[in-house]
C-alpha cells in the first residue's frame, strides 16, 4: 500500500511540474535567439533559384527589433507580438541591384501580409488568418 501511495504521489508531482514547464514556454522566447531561414512559400516548395544571393532569413531580437536578409538586400525594422498575433515591419532596407530574381519582392510582400504565427522549436510559420504565407526553420549551427 505504501508503494502505491508513493507512486501516486510521484505521478501527481510529475504532472504538475510538466504543466509548469509548458506554461513557461512563450512564443517570444522561442522566436528570439534563432536565425529563421525561409523553407517554404504559400504552403508549397521553395524555388531557391529566385534567391541568387542566398535564402532569406529573419532574426527576432529583444525589444521588438527585427533584422534579416530578403534574398539580396538586408533589412532592419521592428516586430510586435501579442499572443500569436504578429506585426512585422522590415523597416530600412539596403538598395543593392539584384538582377531578375523576383523572390525578394515576393518575400517582402508576404512579410507585410503576416498577421499571426505559429512557432515551435523547429519551425516558424507566418499566416494571414488561416492562409499560410511562409515557413522558416532555425539555421543550423
Amino acid at each position: 500500500m505504501k508503494k502505491l501511495s508513493n507512486v501516486l504521489l510521484l505521478l501527481v508531482f510529475l504532472s504538475f511540474s510538466s504543466c509548469d514547464s509548458i506554461s513557461k514556454m512563450n512564443p517570444l522566447s522561442m522566436l528570439t535567439g534563432n536565425n529563421w531561414v525561409l523553407s517554404s512559400i504559400l504552403g508549397g516548395g521553395l524555388d531557391a533559384s529566385k534567391f541568387t544571393a542566398g535564402l532569406p532569413f529573419l532574426n527576432f531580437m529583444d525589444g521588438g527589433k527585427l533584422s534579416g536578409f530578403a534574398g539580396c538586400n538586408n533589412f532592419s525594422g521592428n516586430f510586435k507580438l501579442d499572443g500569436t498575433a504578429l506585426n512585422l515591419d522590415p523597416g530600412a532596407m539596403t538598395k543593392k541591384a539584384c538582377g531578375d530574381g523576383n523572390g525578394e519582392n515576393q518575400f517582402v510582400s508576404l512579410l507585410s501580409q503576416a498577421k499571426n504565427m505559429k512557432v515551435a522549436k523547429d519551425k516558424l510559420t507566418l499566416f494571414d488568418g488561416a492562409k499560410e504565407l511562409m515557413s522558416f526553420v532555425p539555421q543550423a549551427k
